[in-house]
């Protein structure tokens, strides 16, 4: 069936639910780290406790994505579905998270939280190429990244503007401090309130034939037939996806090691704050300046979301009207985000704007990356399967993110660059120039 060019707000509408989708990453992302740490975690432990995120997304996308290629309801559609579902969950997981009493329990609601994301996310990317013309996809993605930087800059700011609003940044020791808790449950309200925004203002078209539909749904049922497609399009993926995939291999270590690592080593090289030793001393007093410069690297951080949001909306009326060339967009991007992980190393507390300027330019590789990689890829796969398709694509972000929680972070920055934490963002650094060298071998087609 050939697809009907959309305006912006009809494509605005199907991505707001992106908004709360960022919400729940950003808030993980920036806080997970401080959330452990409050709970007794050792630096050297994060890796370790953030596996659960990618193992999740390595098993559940590939099954929503098969399961929602198969699903067809008149009234519900076949995307919306599991938007709703995954937001239902992530809603409980955010409001909970904050609230574990034990490092083990913080790591199970990491878990169950990445669960939800997911069950969301994947058809979200799934909906852009089902609803969009191939002329249109770029902007469509764009767009969507448009919606992504709004929530990614907001929720990082969101335990920031609660603690000016005079809610506590400290605690007892063991316990989160009240901002968070505060900045978890609006982030789960949010989640929540724009995923049915999307489910109630976008409509989805049903196959083209629904009784060729059916009857491939009655011959692949059950969870042989699973197997058997989802087996079949993981050996038939077109080679793209491959050429993909060494990009994000690097694009997806890099960051992973931004969410590990960014609060501790910036809160430490930056501020000259760490989080203390059980029994310290003054284990209040350094918990709560710990916390208070995790909570402005955090603000800080919120600027890469600004800036993916402020790159997003370029590309989006640039793709309005040309083509782009999609290959040379990811290559600078992705060397714009590496430079800025390398420019951390020269802020100091008299100089701390530079770390905005340095997250800015990495959020204009997080705006390529979640974007540029859908726009290629959607072009190049039969359209009865974006749905597994997409989900298949998801292993070359949680691998190279499974890599770095088993260990491939420390081992990394401690073998070649030293034992000091700002290393972690060099790293990155390093990470994200190689992504840039490798979208050489990419297509260079236009769209």
């Amino acid at each position: 069936m050939q697809q009907k060019r959309l305006s912006f707000w009809q494509i605005w509408n199907m991505s707001f639910g992106f908004l709360g989708i960022q919400f729940g990453f950003a808030l993980q992302g920036g806080f997970m780290s401080t959330i452990f740490q409050n709970l007794g975690a050792s630096k050297d432990e994060l890796p370790g406790l953030w596996i659960a995120a990618p193992l999740t997304g390595l098993l559940v996308q590939p099954i929503i994505g098969y399961l929602s290629d198969r699903t067809w309801s008149p009234r519900w559609g076949r995307r919306r579905p599991y938007f709703l579902v995954g937001a239902v969950l992530s809603t409980l997981a955010l409001f909970f998270v904050p609230s574990s009493p034990t490092l083990w329990i913080a790591a199970g609601f990491l878990w169950v939280l990445d669960a939800s994301i997911n069950i969301s996310m994947e058809p979200f990317r799934a909906l852009v190429a089902d609803k969009l013309p191939d002329e249109q996809r770029s902007y469509g993605f764009v767009a969507q990244t448009l919606v992504i930087g709004i929530g990614t800059w907001i929720a990082s700011n969101l335990p920031w503007l609660v603690s000016t609003l005079g809610v506590s940044t400290t605690a007892p020791e063991g316990q989160i401090p009240p901002s968070v808790h505060w900045a978890f449950a609006i982030g789960a309200l949010v989640f929540m309130g724009s995923i049915l925004w999307t489910v109630f203002t976008t409509t989805e078209e049903p196959p083209a034939d629904l009784e060729a539909f059916r009857a491939h749904r009655r011959e692949t049922a059950g969870i042989g037939g699973a197997l058997r497609e989802i087996t079949s399009s993981f050996r038939y993926m077109p080679s793209v996806m491959w050429k993909l995939g060494l990009v994000q291999f690097f694009s997806w270590f890099a960051f992973f090691t931004m969410w590990n690592f960014a609060s501790p080593a910036l809160a430490e090289h930056v501020y000259h704050a760490s989080m203390p030793l059980e029994g310290a001393v003054n284990y209040l007093a350094e918990k709560a300046a710990y916390n208070e410069a995790s909570a402005t690297v955090g603000s800080s951080m919120g600027m890469y979301g600004l800036s993916s949001m402020a790159f997003a909306f370029l590309l989006t009326i640039y793709a309005a009207k040309r083509a782009l060339n999609r290959r040379l967009v990811h290559l600078l991007s992705l060397a714009a985000g590496g430079a800025g992980f390398l420019l951390m190393v020269y802020v100091t507390e008299q100089n701390d704007g530079l770390l905005n300027v340095a997250f800015a330019l990495i959020g204009i590789a997080w705006g390529s990356i979640l974007s540029m990689p859908y726009a290629i890829l959607s072009s190049e796969v039969d359209p009865a399967k974006m749905g597994i398709t997409m989900g298949l694509f998801n292993m070359f972000i949680v691998i190279p993110q499974i890599v770095a929680a088993l260990g491939g972070i420390n081992w990394a920055y401690k073998t070649f660059l030293g034992e000091a934490t700002i290393n972690t963002m060099v790293l990155a650094g390093i990470s994200l120039l190689l992504g840039a060298v490798s979208s050489l071998v990419l297509p260079a087609k236009k769209g």
